[in-house]
């Protein structure tokens, strides 16, 4: 997933989501556990102690009854944690119990230390046992025979606060280890749900590499109902590209063919006429002639720039073009060195890559002495894109040229040497047609001494 993506996005919110959701739910499950344990363990505290009171407490005499341990099997064991005491309140006199488990300790009271009472009328404390863990008192005052005139006893039950949170604490670790396996298997999902719903997007992807190369013509194949109307926009965007060429280009053959007659008959008059008008007449007419030439072939350099899917093989290309070059100079002896490659696709018409390509190859092969070379490679233009430059370079080993001699050869028609045969128009048309597809033509200094023309063109 690349940082500016969808994938990315959508990830990232269903993971924070994710993320933020789990935790407080565990939290809330933790919270509501932890509280019925807390509940349960009270209960059992009040159970305890209601029993306690009333075989203590339900008697004739004065003063409480031992109790039967008929409740909780700890009671009997020394330091357990569990304990229950009862001893007369306000240091009345009276008789004090305890269980076997709490020994020679005492257990402190709530009321000496002047607890308030909840709605059943007990007091809650926790406090340091004789141990020295916690433990949880449970209090209540009440006279044997439950008769008010009797010496009141405080009725303690105690039980530990260890067993509480070690109930919690294995409680808390099975709950986090669960809820981060379902964690990570959400985000597994989020990552298969992401690349599931996004795959509709690649294969139109696809689709337009294909109809850029070449392979096919239209976008194709079933896509889910939210993305069609798309796939029907861009078939309809490529029609309507096509049928747009097709008419410049029937226009532009209309034109040419509208000018040709009336422009040949002024010329024609204008040489029978041999006043200084008629010469004057026929130089415009020959300037109009080339002037129109000129911008009709800009015009099908335009709409042959423009067709989608128009590809060309480089390497078969430029080699026949260097067969072609080399019988033409073979007179200089000049070898040509082609290093290009494999794959490399120019993503334009045939015809206008071997313009370009012709034109710099002829102008190396008249400057340069015994070596010309051509090189071609294929650049990404930016690492967060995968748009593909295709560079080819032309070098020679001859004078070279200057920067200001440089800056002046791609001007129309600008000649630096007039012994050698050309109009001066081949560095203009590659940079016109380079243009067309939004490429350029740069002049450089060559490593081995001559002139080195780059070529920057789309790559398919």
């Amino acid at each position: 997933m690349r940082l500016n993506s969808l994938a990315l996005r959508l990830f990232a919110t269903s993971a924070a989501w994710t993320l933020l959701v789990l935790p407080l739910a565990g939290y809330i499950i933790y919270s509501l556990y932890r509280e019925d344990v807390q509940l349960s363990f009270d209960a059992q505290l009040k159970k305890l102690l209601t029993q306690i009171t009333i075989d203590s407490m339900s008697t004739t005499g004065d003063t409480p009854v031992m109790p039967p341990n008929l409740y909780e099997p700890l009671f009997e064991v020394t330091q357990s944690g569990w304990y229950w005491q009862i001893r007369p309140i306000d240091g009345a006199p009276g008789r004090t119990l305890v269980s076997p488990s709490l020994a020679t300790a005492v257990l402190p009271s709530p009321y000496d230390r002047k607890f308030p009472t909840d709605d059943t009328g007990t007091r809650w404390m926790n406090v340091p046992g004789p141990t020295g863990t916690t433990i949880r008192i449970l209090e209540f005052i009440d006279s044997p025979g439950h008769d008010p005139a009797n010496t009141k006893y405080s009725i303690i039950v105690a039980g530990p606060l260890d067993w509480f949170e070690e109930t919690i604490a294995r409680f808390r670790t099975r709950l986090t280890t669960a809820l981060a396996l379902v964690g990570l298997g959400l985000l597994g999902v989020t990552v298969f749900q992401v690349r599931f719903g996004l795959l509709p997007l690649h294969r139109i992807e696809r689709g337009l590499a294909s109809i850029r190369s070449g392979e096919a013509e239209r976008l194709e194949g079933q896509l889910p109902a939210e993305i069609e109307p798309l796939q029907t926009e861009l078939n309809a965007l490529i029609e309507s590209n096509q049928d747009i060429i097709d008419r410049a280009r029937t226009q532009v053959g209309n034109l040419a063919h509208a000018l040709k007659t009336p422009l040949a008959v002024i010329t024609n008059e204008a040489r029978d006429d041999e006043t200084t008008l008629g010469s004057k007449v026929a130089e415009q007419a020959q300037l109009m002639r080339d002037q129109i030439s000129h911008y009709l072939d800009r015009a099908r350099i335009a709409a042959r720039a423009g067709v989608i899917g128009r590809v060309t093989p480089l390497e078969q290309t430029a080699q026949s073009l260097v067969r072609a070059v080399e019988r033409i100079h073979g007179e200089k002896g000049i070898a040509l060195v082609v290093t290009i490659q494999p794959g490399a696709k120019f993503q334009g018409e045939k015809q206008d890559l071997e313009e370009m390509l012709g034109n710099l190859l002829d102008n190396a092969c008249k400057w340069g002495k015994s070596r010309v070379y051509l090189t071609a490679t294929i650049e990404t233009l930016q690492a967060s894109s995968q748009r593909k430059q295709l560079r080819i370079a032309v070098e020679d080993d001859g004078p070279g040229l200057s920067v200001e001699q440089r800056a002046k050869i791609g001007k129309r028609g600008m000649r630096l040497d007039e012994t050698k045969p050309g109009s001066g128009l081949g560095l203009s048309i590659v940079s016109d047609l380079a243009a067309s597809y939004r490429g350029r033509l740069t002049l450089e200094a060559s490593e081995h001494g001559g002139l080195k023309a780059v070529l920057g063109l789309p790559a398919a």
